[in-house]
């Protein structure tokens, strides 16, 4: 374990309450031997920011793309490979607090544990010193993708960028099913619903089988956090 203040010179911050810090780079193996907290509240925090500030760049950045052209970059962007790409640029994998099965497995090592110890640093960053260093920390570190993703943002349908993203745990099923049509058959309408494992995510409706298969994909998207 290095010294904590070498993490936050990688990231650019100095905490005023370290014990936040801490909180944030402690994983459940370790939370679990000592009795303390884990990172795990915070990772839920760090997400709903990180959503919200990329979010705000698109909407302040890229005006010329459209509401949906907008979630396709931001789900491309936000994800498990961008987080673990943050995470490995600041060597964030020095500084976890693991347990000692996560130690011997290398599990500073692991992109989903260190994905979330990005999202829980983010947490902690806003807890302490609010959404400016925490913003100046997400738009630094993902501006590049974002451009990136923007320019290819038409190469992607809604359907391939949700199928990404879900897949970013291994390997799952992802199901797409035409649940009702209506009107006649010079002007029908279809409704259908993609299931994710068996869960239904959400539903959507178009005047074809895969338009509504879209629409279905595109609001999986959208309620994704």
């Amino acid at each position: 374990m290095m010294n904590i203040e070498q993490l936050e010179n990688e990231i650019g911050y100095t905490f005023k309450n370290k014990e936040l810090l801490k909180k944030a780079l402690t994983h459940t193996s370790y939370a679990y031997e000592k009795h303390i907290e884990s990172n795990e509240k915070l990772e839920f925090l760090g997400d709903s920011i990180l959503e919200f500030l990329s979010s705000r760049y698109l909407y302040e950045n890229y005006i010329n793309l459209k509401e949906g052209e907008m979630t396709k970059v931001r789900a491309t962007v936000v994800c498990e490979k961008s987080l673990y790409k943050i995470a490995t640029k600041h060597n964030f994998g020095n500084y976890l607090f693991l347990g000692k099965s996560e130690r011997q497995n290398e599990g500073n090592k692991r992109p989903a544990i260190l994905a979330d110890s990005v999202e829980a640093v983010i947490a902690a960053m806003y807890l302490d010193g609010g959404l400016e260093p925490v913003d100046k920390f997400i738009i630094e570190n993902l501006k590049d993708e974002i451009e990136q993703a923007s320019k290819h943002v038409g190469d992607k349908d809604y359907k391939t960028v949700l199928q990404e993203k879900l897949q970013e745990g291994g390997d799952v099923k992802i199901e797409y099913e035409i649940i009702k049509e209506s009107g006649p058959d010079h002007d029908k309408s279809f409704e259908a619903q993609v299931r994710f494992n068996g869960k239904i995510l959400a539903k959507g409706s178009g005047k074809s089988k895969k338009g509504a298969e879209m629409q279905a994909a595109k609001k999986a998207l959208e309620n994704l956090k």
